[in-house]
């Protein structure tokens, strides 16, 4: 399977905002795994945000080596919080310009909703953040135990982008299957759009998560995080599936209405769509950042229109053959008209983004 190698760092650091992504899951699902795993990503610089409420397993010296200090928030279950100013506090710090972080991760809590700690991410106060998605995690041993215990699929299920079904390898072989099968189709029940991946210890793809503007350590920077990979999986060892990826250059404007169709229809397969663009308007040629996690749209404008845009799809059952027919039509759609209503429908996106 191809590796998205040409994917992270094509927008790099021209996002504005640091993207938070939720971490969630009912107690020992295998959230602190899975963010251990993102912590020793090359290269990637992350905040972790956690609070005190349960035990907690952040490795200390991953999260030392990766940002300046890691955000704790007191007061129990994040979501819980009377009003968002411990995790915007946390929040503001870890985004600070200096820190020049490609995310941060909010590990909840196991009794954390999803839906409330979604919310408090969605409407930060904090200027230079912005959502990133909802990673839950699911125990495949236990969830039918805890978790999903009910004749009703649980409501949780319609807030996740990303559904990581974990511990897979502890179940019998004869009921492997099945057992992934019965979760997904839950899942599927609240939420047809939901993208989920198997995944053992938390290995799943970094990209499927952020950007990393680099894929090596940057020298003298980061030793701990260098040092902590090849303890744990020996030198240039590597143990998660790879997300498949499709990219084209844009050496032409785009039609408005073309791009939103595609971010509101993406290619089958497709977990994440992003890229810079030129977009042909009715006074000029603007130019955007657009960004697509799951089914949330994300669109920035750029101080000026990239003289070769780009964009890029990512999903680990991504239909490649499907994104690129639909990447090279966005390319060479046709912008001779006016395309008024298609502005008004990207710059929606764009105050919705704001």
């Amino acid at each position: 399977m191809p590796h998205a190698n040409t994917a992270a760092g094509v927008v790099g650091t021209a996002a504005s905002r640091v993207p938070v992504v939720a971490v969630t899951g009912h107690l020992g699902a295998g959230k602190t795994s899975l963010v251990n795993h993102l912590l020793r990503t090359p290269g990637a610089r992350l905040g972790v945000v956690v609070n005190d409420f349960g035990v907690l397993n952040v490795d200390a010296a991953l999260v030392t080596g990766q940002v300046d200090e890691a955000a704790a928030i007191s007061g129990g279950c994040v979501c819980c919080l009377p009003d968002a100013g411990g995790l915007d506090d946390a929040l503001a710090r870890l985004a600070a310009p200096r820190l020049r972080l490609d995310a941060i991760l909010v590990e909840a809590s196991g009794v954390a909703e999803p839906a409330a700690l979604a919310r408090l991410i969605r409407f930060s106060g904090v200027a230079r953040v912005r959502a990133g998605g909802v990673v839950d995690v699911i125990d495949a041993v236990h969830h039918f135990a805890t978790i999903d215990a009910g004749d009703d699929a649980p409501a949780r299920y319609a807030t996740a982008s990303l559904v990581v079904i974990g511990k897979t390898d502890l179940l019998p072989a004869s009921e492997r299957g099945s057992t992934i099968a019965r979760i997904s189709t839950r899942v599927r029940s609240r939420n047809p759009d939901a993208h989920l991946v198997t995944a053992r210890a938390g290995a799943i793809d970094p990209v499927l998560v952020f950007d990393v503007a680099d894929h090596d350590d940057p020298i003298d920077e980061l030793p701990l995080a260098r040092i902590a990979r090849e303890a744990h999986h020996g030198p240039g060892h590597d143990t998660h599936e790879h997300a498949r990826s499709v990219s084209i250059p844009l050496v032409a404007p785009v039609p408005p209405s073309a791009l939103v169709d595609l971010l509101e229809h993406p290619p089958r397969g497709a977990y994440r769509l992003k890229g810079r663009v030129r977009v042909r308007g009715t006074g000029g040629d603007r130019g955007y950042l657009v960004e697509l996690v799951g089914r949330s749209i994300h669109v920035s404008a750029l101080p000026s229109p990239p003289a070769t845009g780009e964009l890029v799809a990512i999903g680990v059952d991504l239909d490649t053959a499907g994104a690129d027919a639909a990447l090279r039509a966005l390319a060479t759609a046709p912008t001779e008209r006016a395309d008024a209503a298609g502005l008004r429908r990207l710059r929606r996106y764009r105050r919705l983004s704001e």
